[in-house]
């Protein structure tokens, strides 16, 4: 163990006896090391002066130089018209969109046979569900339309409207029975319902009772 440049030992103790440091060498290269790095870093005045005054110039050394005003002429080369597209656009022309050739004046339409027009009648079957028919404490009346002479019997065949003109054809059909007649009386008076049958009618349709599954459509 090393205490203070003094070496003692467990055996034998030496007192007053001085060894060199070994480590006086390191710190030498250390300090060496730092003074040399010192130097690197510091930038000196080397090269560097201050600067000098303006000086005039000599004329002789300049030199007089001649502007050539000439232009030499560039030609191009005609191109073989061979060798040309045959949709070229000329150096001269002007791009722009074709416009249509105004045309002379118009041949009249020739006269064509056009057939008559005739009238479609679609024929539409309307269901009605709500059909009653009328007789009892008719009986002897003429009717609001006066096409009964002699009255209102069990076997006048014909049907009451409130709108449609007197006489107009109504077709109706019932359980595969079909029975065309006409308006002849004003009815029914009952809200909701269309058609008011006689007795006749709904004798010969087989709907004598007030309901529906009947059929009906305007004409025969």
């Amino acid at each position: 163990m090393q205490i203070r440049g003094l070496v003692a030992t467990r055996d034998v103790p030496t007192w007053g006896k001085v060894y060199p440091d070994v480590r006086l060498s390191r710190v030498v290269a250390s300090a060496a090391l730092i003074a040399m790095l010192a130097s690197v870093v510091v930038p000196g005045l080397v090269g560097s002066r201050n600067p000098s005054a303006p000086a005039a110039i000599d004329p002789a050394t300049f030199r007089e130089v001649g502007i050539d005003q000439s232009v030499a002429a560039m030609t191009i080369p005609k191109l073989d018209p061979e060798t040309q597209s045959a949709g070229r656009l000329a150096a001269d022309a002007i791009l722009s969109e074709p416009r249509p050739v105004p045309l002379g004046t118009a041949a009249p339409r020739p006269v064509a046979q056009v057939p008559a027009a005739k009238m479609i009648v679609q024929v539409i079957w309307h269901l009605d569900n709500n059909i009653s028919w009328y007789g009892p404490g008719f009986y002897g009346n003429g009717g609001a339309c006066g096409m009964m002479p002699g009255g209102l019997t069990k076997e006048t065949v014909g049907v009451a409207h409130r709108t449609l003109p007197c006489g107009t054809v109504v077709t109706f059909r019932y359980n595969g029975r079909t029975v065309t007649t006409r308006v002849i009386d004003r009815g029914p008076y009952v809200a909701g319902r269309t058609w008011d049958m006689t007795k006749g009618l709904c004798t010969l349709l087989n709907h004598c009772f007030t309901g529906g599954g009947v059929y009906w459509k305007l004409g025969g």
